[in-house]
């Protein structure tokens, strides 16, 4: 039996975390022995919805029709639609009310984080919640020392110049203001923002902030994953300042590349990052200044190596694993063939 992952929408989220986790689940489930298709075939048991709009849903009417489960992705929440794009804060209420009945067409809901299962428990859905990381692929993002050089010379940055990075949509959720004030408060470092946003989609505010960004800013777009990859390789600092996260798949990749990581104290990470023991925490813009100089220094503890193993706890085989047991709990994969008893060999 093979899984239908329905890729409606993938190129509007494709440069999202919503784009990669999409994929992420075509391996998961291929390393884990579960095969995929990108359409209807006999053999398809279920379906795979990720997006939120509305051929979702059509899709989603027509596994049912076809008497086939529904695996829905809770990706969003209302509260990390808020403080976005343009008039989300307002639309907020109503996106809550479409995410409720789009996740609640699944016969399962997966969730990257126990954090967001609760958020979405919290909505009334009757159907069972799963918390289900979105999995990074270790065996691709890993340290390497020779990137430190490369992305100096692919910005034209000094060989000794330090680099702090953040990736994300231009928008206020991802902490964009923060970081560019800590840029203004650290200004003999080098602050690399990776993501793009349509400028029609962007809050005026933050599009003057962008404006006014301080000179040791660079803004390089939207990069490719090698080149994603070489930066947080290269990078002194991973300093990802967002107010709200599911999960946060680009903090799985800054800590399998081995960055020193400053995050915003938010709960989505309660649990499973530790302040001071596989990442940095912090709240306020002069306590994110004290701990990034303190890693730029090399002042404060290393905690790379104990990233690299939250990384790994979430790889791609641990991820297909996780899933596969659900499948089987739910009866979306048929069980498997009881091992038949060993004969008894005398001595």
């Amino acid at each position: 039996m093979s899984i239908y992952i329905y890729g409606g929408g993938e190129k509007l989220v494709g440069k999202s975390g919503v784009g990669q986790a999409i994929r992420h689940q075509r391996e998961c489930l291929r390393r884990s022995g579960v095969p995929t298709t990108n359409r209807w075939t006999p053999d398809a048991g279920a379906v795979h919805v990720n997006t939120i709009l509305p051929d979702s849903v059509l899709a989603a009417l027509g596994a049912k029709l076809r008497r086939r489960k529904v695996v829905w992705y809770g990706h969003s929440t209302m509260e990390d639609f808020r403080s976005s794009f343009k008039g989300s804060n307002a639309l907020a209420p109503l996106f809550k009310r479409w995410i409720t009945f789009c996740y609640g067409l699944g016969d399962v809901v997966l969730t990257p984080t126990e954090y967001s299962r609760k958020l979405l428990e919290g909505y009334g859905l009757k159907k069972p919640v799963y918390s289900v990381s979105n999995g990074v692929e270790t065996d691709f993002f890993k340290p390497d020392p020779a990137a430190r050089t490369a992305l100096r010379v692919r910005y034209g940055l000094g060989e000794d110049e330090k680099i702090v990075v953040s990736v994300g949509h231009m928008i206020a959720r991802k902490g964009l203001p923060e970081f560019l004030e800590l840029a203004r408060r650290i200004p003999t470092a080098k602050f690399l923002w990776f993501g793009w946003t349509n400028p029609k989609l962007i809050p005026r505010e933050i599009a003057q902030a962008i404006e006014d960004a301080p000179g040791n800013v660079i803004f390089p777009g939207f990069v490719g994953r090698e080149e994603l990859r070489e930066a947080y390789q290269g990078a002194d600092v991973f300093a990802f300042l967002s107010h709200e996260e599911t999960e946060g798949i680009v903090v799985l990749e800054a800590l399998a590349c081995g960055v020193p990581t400053v995050l915003r104290d938010i709960p989505v990470y309660d649990g499973w990052l530790e302040d001071g023991k596989n990442v940095y925490k912090a709240s306020a813009d002069g306590e994110f200044q004290r701990i990034v100089s303190g890693l730029l220094d090399r002042t404060l503890p290393d905690l790379t190596a104990a990233g690299r193993a939250v990384a790994e706890s979430r790889s791609l085989e641990q991820v297909g694993k996780r899933l596969r047991e659900i499948y089987l709990e739910e009866r979306i994969l048929p069980p498997l063939p009881r091992a038949l008893p060993q004969k008894q060999v005398r001595a």
